[in-house]
């Protein structure tokens, strides 16, 4: 049962709404003052150059989802959200999740944690995630708890598959696509121990954010324990 998915795909349909309605309004209007028909406003000014300059119109960013990219590949961006999330609603429930279209990733990640302790009647504040990195680059059914996740990405690292484990990057590859990786909802008493990395993850590549009204960092999302023969200090070492 998909009740907390149900509400997470809405909240994310009305702020994809929020953002559309917003471009469209401001490209119309723009047109209408090149035209003459309106006053060029100051907005409308700026929206026009950051258009020229191939850049994400100033005006969008307070409605828009995290992103460090120029204009068009943001618009590509933003379809393939549109068509992601169109299918969730059209088609059926994904049997992987694509996480980085998400606005707000958090939301989801509740969700699914919400699902597992209605199922298992247990406080959702005694459940975290076992993370699990996955050997196969596709599945066509739904873990029984949990979600599958694509969409993240190494920086200064790669997963090793032959080895399930994290490895130094390969030479010129500063990013490299993380594979499908396993939220499963576990009562933290019944959580394991291996040794791991605790991988900060964030909705962009610039590692900062601030603190929202909400408690959640606008850029920041959790950490995930990724499989490493190797110390943290290595990691994170300058």
């Amino acid at each position: 049962r998909h009740e907390s998915m149900n509400t997470v795909l809405h909240q994310e349909l009305y702020k994809f709404n929020l953002l559309l309605d917003l471009a469209k309004g401001s490209l119309t209007n723009l047109k209408k003052a090149v035209q003459g028909l309106v006053v060029m406003s100051s907005d409308l000014e700026q929206l026009g150059s950051n258009l020229f300059f191939g850049l994400i119109p100033v005006m969008w960013k307070k409605k828009s989802f995290a992103s460090l990219k120029p204009l068009g590949s943001y618009i590509n961006d933003m379809l393939d959200r549109l068509s992601f999330f169109g299918g969730w609603l059209n088609d059926t429930v994904p049997v992987v999740f694509w996480i980085s279209g998400f606005f707000f990733p958090p939301a989801f990640l509740t969700g699914a944690k919400q699902n597992f302790a209605r199922k298992k009647n247990i406080a959702i504040d005694l459940i975290d995630f076992e993370f699990e990195l996955m050997p196969k680059d596709t599945y066509t059914r739904k873990p029984e708890d949990g979600v599958y996740t694509i969409g993240f990405f190494f920086e200064g690292a790669r997963w090793d598959k032959e080895k399930m484990i994290l490895a130094e990057s390969l030479p010129k590859q500063l990013f490299s696509p993380a594979p499908i990786i396993f939220f499963l909802p576990l009562p933290i008493s019944e959580m394991g121990t291996y040794p791991h990395y605790n991988c900060p993850v964030y909705k962009t590549s610039d590692r900062r954010g601030i603190l929202a009204t909400t408690g959640h960092s606008t850029n920041f999302i959790l950490f995930v324990r990724v499989p490493s023969d190797l110390p943290e200090a290595h990691w994170v070492g300058g």
